[in-house]
């Protein structure tokens, strides 16, 4: 049952995202035709597609997008055992709350690299298979800024951008994940470090 409740965050996550994914591509047209002020300019639903990495970056070779889609396979499952660790090991719940969001974000757009390319056609057009090709469907767009970033910046310099990437549930899941643990860091591993120690000293006054 202990296992079943932080599994049952990371399904959650996983069929929020992907319920919102489907909405968005059968309800809104795609760019800036279909795009919808929510909060004035600031933000906005806008559906695009993100063929690579984040901030689209992408992996520069005819199988790079395989190659990051494997990666991501791999990653999952590394993360899904982790997981599974930590709640047998019964870590701080926190820490345990939020690799399951992140691997339910992971997840999430894992499922949009491996199938949507077959069930949405929205490989690139020249992927060799739409299999393990699909682009990952984005669609909140948080507009703090837009410009041109000058040549010298690494990555990204020489393109028109907006400064706040467009997101999807998924990527919010792994960020938020990701910055309770940076945040609460000491607190989460100071108590794991305790109960080890505690764990240790047992066994010692047992022998």
């Amino acid at each position: 049952m202990r296992y079943l409740k932080y599994f049952a965050i990371t399904l959650a996550v996983i069929v929020v995202d992907q319920a919102v994914k489907m909405l968005v591509h059968y309800q809104m047209d795609f760019g800036t035709a279909g795009q919808i002020k929510v909060l004035g300019d600031w933000f906005k639903l806008h559906y695009t597609t993100n063929p690579g990495m984040a901030f689209g970056m992408q992996l520069g070779s005819d199988y790079g997008k395989l190659i990051l889609t494997s990666f991501r396979l791999i990653a999952m499952f590394g993360i899904g055992y982790y997981l599974y660790l930590l709640i047998q090991k019964k870590a701080h719940t926190g820490y345990i709350v939020c690799i399951a969001m992140i691997l339910g974000g992971a997840i999430g757009n894992l499922i949009d690299s491996v199938f949507y390319g077959v069930w949405f056609g929205n490989a690139p057009y020249d992927a060799p298979s739409p299999w393990f090709h699909g682009q990952v469907i984005d669609m909140f767009y948080i507009d703090i800024w837009e410009g041109f970033i000058p040549d010298w910046v690494p990555l990204l310099g020489g393109s028109y951008t907006a400064l706040w990437p467009i997101f999807n549930i998924a990527d919010a899941s792994i960020f938020v994940g990701v910055a309770i643990i940076l945040i609460f860091q000491k607190r989460f591993f100071d108590e794991e470090g305790k109960r080890d120690a505690e764990q240790k000293s047992e066994l010692v006054s047992g022998s």
